[in-house]
């Protein structure tokens, strides 16, 4: 119903600011009822220009954010002690598993989003779906056996059964009532008890042990994964991408290599589209002389 409020969650450090200004940006332009969304931003901590960015969501479509420093936050940071990260996976990730928690109590579903995506289709028409009793729902991940299986889909088969479907944790519809009836963190603990977390892929095989066989399946087109040019003509509701390229890359659009990725930079905003990209080049360069 118009007025009821939206809940939408990101997780994102300072070097990611400007695609999670994107998505959200996507979000509202493809919705009637922006002034309903309400963002809830799990961050690390923020340079005051890419919060003055970001805030721009609110002034342009009336929608709300709810800000979540996870940097002063002594729960997360308890929580996130033994778990595996990398550069392309920060500990902020680990957000996600948190929301029960983390976010107000009278929030009873939310939907979770990677950063790396786009929305094309109204996100009222996801928000709204029936979850027909299950904790969650979500997208069948494009190359599951692989992820679960490893190297030869081998090294994995006392963690998972390879013909059970698995999902891709970057869109997640959530009913945070059932979530927190679940009380994800002593799953996690026992998990890391298990000597096991060096072998998964860090927060999405976490959630598919604790949920396995306990999620509603979603069409392919809520989370279009490896989003390149051919999905255009499919009609993808939700783009994430996954590959290597990004429609942030300068010469995304010029090559076409990620799915939109025209549209991307406008809905990115141009002025913030290039700042981004120094800003990326300047990180380049810093490590590249620290390197040497």
């Amino acid at each position: 119903m118009i007025g009821t409020p939206i809940h939408i969650a990101l997780t994102f450090d300072d070097n990611f600011w400007a695609p999670a200004y994107a998505l959200m940006r996507s979000i509202c332009l493809s919705s009637r009822r922006r002034a309903d969304m309400v963002f809830h931003l799990l961050h690390l901590p923020l340079s005051a220009q890419h919060v003055q960015d970001l805030q721009a969501i609110e002034s342009e479509f009336g929608a709300r954010l709810c800000w979540y420093n996870l940097a002063d936050n002594a729960e997360f940071d308890h929580f996130v002690t033994d778990l595996p990260t990398s550069t392309q996976w920060p500990k902020v990730v680990y957000g996600r598993l948190l929301l029960s928690s983390l976010l107000p109590a009278e929030v009873e579903r939310v939907i979770y989003l990677d950063c790396d995506m786009m929305v094309r289709d109204p996100i009222e028409n996801l928000f709204g779906l029936d979850l027909e009793g299950f904790p969650l729902a979500a997208v069948r991940d494009s190359v599951d056996p692989f992820i679960m299986g490893k190297r030869d889909m081998m090294q994995n088969r006392d963690l998972f059964e390879y013909a059970d479907p698995y999902f891709n944790s970057g869109m997640l519809l959530i009913d945070l009532v059932a979530w927190r009836s679940i009380d994800i963190k002593p799953q996690v603990k026992a998990l890391a008890g298990r000597g096991i977390m060096s072998r998964l892929y860090y927060d999405q095989d976490i959630l598919n042990l604790i949920f396995y066989n306990n999620w509603l399946v979603l069409p392919w087109r809520w989370n279009t994964i490896d989003a390149h040019a051919a999905h255009e003509g499919m009609n993808p509701a939700i783009l994430h991408y996954t590959r290597k390229s990004k429609p942030w890359g300068v010469l995304s659009g010029i090559l076409h290599s990620s799915a939109h990725a025209r549209s991307y930079r406008h809905v990115m905003t141009n002025e913030l589209f290039y700042r981004f990209a120094r800003h990326r080049w300047q990180r380049w360069w810093k490590k590249l002389l620290r390197l040497g």
